[in-house]
């Protein structure tokens, strides 16, 4: 008699575990666990012990994790120094996560010139100490490339922006503003940053200039109508007689005449050192010229600044002010994404070039990460961005001569030494979180094809794209096999760092074995199969489903032997500790 039916699936996981595909764990690309490392806990500045506790994990790669400044600049050297001769000892590559500072001198109160060069001076020394741990190599530095949350330029997808971040070069002071749609005839429609920064610089220069003019006018006005009886006056008090009430009036209506004026003159020189510090080069011949006119005059105000020569030199100068800044179109406010940019390439290149300087070829790769994407140059597009900058910044200084304080290097040297240098850290966990924007698994890739040609360095972790979680490849909707393949040869052959800060927190385990599990990699050294994916049915781990499929427990609980039973019915369990024949019946 046949049965019509087949018995199958009947292991956890419903697949042969002999297929190189085996299970929903394989995210899809397989990568050797050569290339995989792990991370000290951020917490410690032990490093010495945190990372010799993992090397029995099998883990070729440790990535010092120095993220706090304060915990940074807890370790000790002579830590340093060890963690070099550990790594020699036992083939284990070591990497350094430096501590997460703001580059482009931003504070949650604006820009402060002072705080990006304490920034630039903290990533340097990350660079010297860094160094020691590999001073024979190019050991890659990772460093975000923003840290304190600045608004980025991500739109919600299908959405337009509706409100911008803008700086005040002059005082470092940062406003939000509305971007407008505008429909009068000649206006652009769509809302633009550029377009509404444009429009305040204009409009703010313009009541500047007006403010100015009117005051002065004021003050030449009254000085103009009291003149002469102001001098009549003047003599008949030196005739020892007394003023008359038109006369006092007239003094009064000078007086005034000659505040109005000092305020026009003391904003002409506000203005004009605002004009000089952001215009363009042309403007600011212009300003020269203007400068070179009125600078005896101006010194003479100087030595005697409440004369009456000196009011009328002051008349002078703010008439022939005025029309000259009429000429002129000074930049105050930027948008503030550019200002940042600019002061973060600045940063970065001035470490490159201080790195080689110090180091030469053994000086250590600066590897500029991506933040969570929401904030500031979280972007494939925007870290490529800065690299490049921080590239042609770097080549541009390095090829000056010595005596310039370059580096005489030739353009060829100078450009490779960059390539070498400056790169990027790709995060896969920050980047998915474009999700949050209602973006999809096509935008995320697109970032990475942006960046693919400048990644040095990974970081591997897995979230859902809506919070900064940290879990191991294959749990959550980070589309990894996609990233890879775009990432290409410099994805393969970089570093891969595995961050898994959540799983460690709530699952208390080392998140390596789950990750070799996701890329299905070779178990045995001969790069073959069997794959760690293929292993899941069998090794019974977290991701083996419901446990073992009849452990010893079964067989000593439900039988297939006597061992189970008492001893009372010949087995070996302690039953009432009597015989078959005697004593107590069996509880």
């Amino acid at each position: 008699m046949s049965a019509d039916y087949n018995i199958k699936n009947i292991y956890q996981g419903g697949y042969s575990s002999l297929s190189p595909k085996y299970g929903d764990v394989f995210t899809g690309y397989r990568i050797n666990p050569s290339s995989f490392g792990l991370t000290t806990d951020p917490r410690n500045a032990n490093v010495l012990q945190d990372v010799s506790s993992k090397l029995s994990s099998g883990a070729k790669h440790i990535e010092m994790s120095a993220v706090s400044p304060e915990v940074f600049e807890s370790i000790p050297d002579q830590q340093l120094k060890e963690l070099n001769r550990l790594s020699k000892l036992t083939g284990v590559d070591i990497s350094v996560h430096g501590p997460i500072v703001e580059p482009s001198g931003m504070t949650d109160h604006g820009f402060s010139e002072t705080q990006r060069a304490a920034a630039e001076r903290q990533i340097m020394s990350a660079i010297e100490r860094g160094h020691k741990v590999n001073p024979d190599g190019n050991i890659p530095i990772t460093f975000h490339s923003s840290a304190i949350g600045i608004p980025g330029k991500i739109i919600p997808k299908g959405k337009e922006m509706e409100e911008g971040m803008i700086i005040n070069t002059n005082t470092g002071s940062i406003h939000k503003i509305p971007l407008k749609k505008r429909y009068f005839p000649g206006e652009e429609e769509k809302r633009d940053i550029k377009i509404e920064v444009q429009k305040i610089n204009e409009e703010q220069w313009v009541d500047n200039l007006e403010q100015l003019r009117y005051h002065a006018e004021m003050g030449k006005e009254r000085i103009d109508n009291a003149m002469y009886t102001k001098v009549l006056s003047e003599a008949e008090i030196k005739a020892g007689k007394d003023p008359t009430k038109e006369e006092q009036a007239m003094r009064s209506l000078y007086n005034q005449g000659t505040l109005f004026l000092n305020s026009s003159y003391n904003s002409l020189k506000q203005l004009f050192d605002t004009a000089w510090q952001n215009s363009t080069n042309e403007e600011k011949e212009k300003l020269k010229q203007f400068k070179k006119e009125i600078e005896i005059k101006a010194n003479q105000i100087k030595e005697n600044p409440h004369g009456d020569k000196s009011v009328m030199l002051m008349k002078e100068i703010v008439e022939k002010g005025v029309e000259t800044l009429r000429g002129v179109h000074p930049k105050t406010y930027e948008d503030l994404n550019e200002f940042s940019k600019q002061k973060t390439v600045e940063t970065f290149s001035n470490v490159a070039f201080n790195s080689y300087k110090k180091f030469k070829d053994k000086s250590p790769i600066i590897s500029i990460e991506n933040p969570p994407a929401g904030t500031i140059f979280s972007t494939g597009e925007e870290l490529k961005e800065i690299v490049e900058k921080s590239r042609n910044r770097f080549i541009e200084n390095a090829t000056k001569p010595v005596s310039e304080k370059g580096l005489g290097m030739s353009e060829k040297e100078a450009k490779d030494a960059a390539k070498k240098l400056l790169g990027v850290t790709w995060d896969v966990g920050h980047i998915n979180m474009l999700r949050k924007f209602g973006y999809e698994k096509e935008d995320i890739v697109k970032q990475t094809e942006q960046v693919a040609p400048f990644v040095k360095h990974i970081h591997l972790s897995d979230n859902f794209g809506l919070e900064h979680t940290e879990l191991p490849m294959g749990m959550g909707n980070v589309p990894i096999k996609e990233i890879f393949e775009k990432l290409g040869k410099e994805g393969f052959d970089a570093r891969k760092i595995i961050e898994a800060g959540n799983w460690w927190q709530h699952f208390k385990t080392p998140p390596f074995r789950e990750t070799l599990e996701a890329f299905g990699s070779p178990i045995y050294g001969m790069q073959m199969a069997p794959y760690w994916n293929q292993g899941v049915g069998l090794q019974q781990d977290y991701y083996g489903g419901y446990g073992m499929v009849l452990p010893q427990k079964n067989y000593e609980t439900f039988g297939a032997g006597f061992s189970g039973l008492p001893t009372e019915l010949g087995g070996q369990k302690a039953g009432a500790e009597g015989s078959r024949m005697s004593g107590k019946p069996m509880e």
